[in-house]
């Protein structure tokens, strides 16, 4: 129970202030980060959707090239075909959140002659779903190199969401009463020694 008195009303003041100024700074920075997040959103979208759109193209095509190479030669390709991807993970940070950004090594995308094999002797449906499969991986270490940021900015927007909530929804509703009952408690407490006065005053003009 606070005391109410005058000191107690101006430290509950001073501390409304206080927190009347974090909810300010907190709403400041989740729109900046709403910003941040809206700006890597985009690109990340972008590249889930031509996932989609080159994935169902790309077994099409592999299908066909299926049908018509057989699984001998698909699965020898593969073996004579294959290489490494380079990829480095770095710290990153964004008004202040730290997140893992990618930074990979390309091009991905081969032309016919970088694939060690005669490409003269497969059919366009094979080279096709080739050529759709390395835009999908891509496309993929694209995403990637958003996923970490996306999630650490999407945690602290809500971190700060709440934080703000709760200062506003509870701790300033909190401070408004205390002060509000002990103004009225101080307010009670001069208008009676104001009567009391007033009645002495009553009485020695009587006498």
């Amino acid at each position: 129970m606070i005391q109410p008195t005058r000191t107690n009303l101006l430290l509950l003041k001073e501390k409304r202030r206080h927190v009347t100024n974090s909810v300010a700074i907190l709403k400041a920075r989740r729109q900046a980060l709403i910003r941040e997040f809206l700006d890597v959103i985009a690109p990340f979208l972008r590249s889930r959707d031509e996932i989609k759109t080159h994935y169902s193209q790309a077994l099409d095509e592999l299908h066909l090239a299926h049908g018509h190479e057989g699984t001998d030669l698909l699965e020898s390709l593969e073996a004579i075909s294959a290489r490494e991807v380079g990829v480095d993970v770095q710290q990153r940070n964004a008004m202040g959140v730290k997140y893992r950004e990618l930074t990979v090594y390309g091009p991905f995308v081969r032309t016919p002659d970088e694939r060690n094999y005669d490409y003269a002797a497969t059919t366009p449906h094979l080279e096709e779903s080739i050529y759709l499969f390395e835009k999908i991986v891509e496309a993929m270490l694209e995403i990637a190199t958003f996923e970490s940021k996306i999630k650490r900015l999407g945690e602290e927007i809500l971190r700060v969401t709440r934080r703000t909530r709760v200062l506003e929804e509870r701790v300033l509703p909190t401070l408004q009463g205390q002060i509000k009952s002990i103004a009225q408690y101080i307010g009670e407490r001069e208008r009676e020694a104001y009567f009391r006065l007033k009645k002495f005053k009553d009485v020695r003009q009587q006498r």
